[in-house]
């Protein structure tokens, strides 16, 4: 038999992976063609060897294309999950808090260090049990996330938090609200676990009720009933029921604008809301509920002697803001809707800054011989008396 050899050229010759880690090894193929024949030839080999697992996926962290993209990849879901990349939600339950807070200094004629005090105590509270709201609320509505097209990214409806981790986590952050309310009397203490209720609840109205963001508005706004506690160590009701109806109705317009970005969504999943309810009417209805959050706020004011800078300021410039959002808002433009909604933070500091500027200017005015007017609480009304500067 006679043995045909054929001259290899050496780009035929391929070092299999083995080679890498031990000694040269050398595949060799054989054509159909060839073995048909009386030759052979060597092809290179192309195949990974059954021996070899394929290599597992590596693992991307997650980006979300804000500023906490910054922070180790464990840490960024979790600090999603408290929408810190997104402040809103943190300024709108602090407001009512600081009006609150303020009005009761305004009253009280509290020292400048002590109200100072209380409002930082309470932004600690707010950045807190924001938070935890958050958790609560994505906790309830992982399955109505993951089918909203605004909220698939979020960590536990994108699978990337568990339930389980959620829920220890969402233990760590009311441990610390409890330890920023323990800080307060005990009548606050006790008032503020009363507003526990409608923050655990809330999440599920959007399934019995086209009401969730009035349900929103009663835990949103208990700060305007907690604040003025914190300071005088009781609520001064005729104030602080006005402040906290005003607060209530404004969260039913902001909250209202927020969810025309998802109605569409809410309609396919069955989800309910006052954008839906209201739906045509929107512009109107919230138009009247405009109306009765300046009355209320009228209504506060008056209820403690507020002055000409809280008029100005807190009623007539929320009233201008309100108009502002309703007449230019487009309710089927979600950019939009988000822009009126997030100018709410900006009502919010305007109100507060009414409020602030009343108690300053009330707090350190004189007469016109350069005397300090000390104003003091005389049952519920003030009086100020003339208090000359020591020399």
């Amino acid at each position: 038999m006679q043995l045909v050899q054929h001259v290899l050229p050496t780009s035929a010759l391929i070092l299999s992976p083995g080679a890498l880690s031990g000694p040269p090894m050398f595949n060799w193929h054989l054509t159909p063609a060839r073995r048909a024949g009386r030759g052979y030839a060597v092809l290179p080999n192309h195949d990974k060897p059954a021996s070899l697992p394929p290599a597992p996926p590596t693992a991307t962290p997650v980006a979300y294309g804000t500023w906490l993209d910054r922070f180790p990849a464990g840490a960024r879901p979790y600090l999603f999950l408290l929408r810190l990349d997104k402040p809103v939600g943190t300024w709108l339950l602090y407001w009512p808090c600081a009006w609150s807070i303020l009005m009761a200094a305004y009253h009280q004629q509290a020292a400048l260090g002590t109200t100072v005090g209380m409002l930082a105590l309470f932004g600690t509270g707010a950045l807190i049990m924001r938070g935890a709201g958050c958790v609560i609320n994505d906790m309830w509505d992982k399955d109505i996330d993951a089918r909203v097209e605004r909220t698939t990214t979020r960590p536990i409806a994108a699978g990337i938090i568990s339930r389980r981790a959620a829920l220890v986590f969402l233990g760590a952050q009311l441990t610390g609200g409890l330890a920023v309310l323990t800080q307060l009397n005990w009548y606050s203490i006790g008032l503020g676990m009363a507003s526990m209720p409608f923050v655990i609840v809330y999440p599920l109205m959007k399934r019995i009720t086209y009401w969730p963001q009035f349900v929103l508005g009663l835990a949103f706004n208990w700060g305007a009933l907690l604040g003025w506690a914190a300071l005088a160590g009781e609520t001064h009701w005729a104030v602080t029921l006005p402040l906290y109806a005003a607060g209530v109705s404004w969260t039913l317009v902001y909250d209202t604008i927020y969810a025309h970005q998802d109605k569409r969504d809410d309609r396919l999943v069955g989800t309910r809301s006052t954008a839906l309810l209201f739906g045509d009417r929107s512009r109107t209805v919230l138009s009247l509920l405009s109306a009765q959050t300046v009355a209320l706020l009228c209504l506060a004011g008056y209820a403690n002697d507020h002055g000409l800078i809280y008029y100005l300021t807190t009623v007539v410039g929320a009233g201008g803001h309100l108009a502002w959002q309703l007449t230019t808002v487009d309710f089927d433009n979600t950019r939009d809707c988000w822009r009126k909604f997030e100018s709410n933070v900006w009502l919010g500091a305007l109100i507060a800054g009414g409020i602030g500027g009343d108690y300053l200017y009330r707090r350190y005015r004189t007469d016109a011989d350069g005397n300090r007017l000390v104003t003091r609480v005389e049952g519920d009304s003030l009086s100020a008396t003339a208090e000359k500067r020591a020399e």
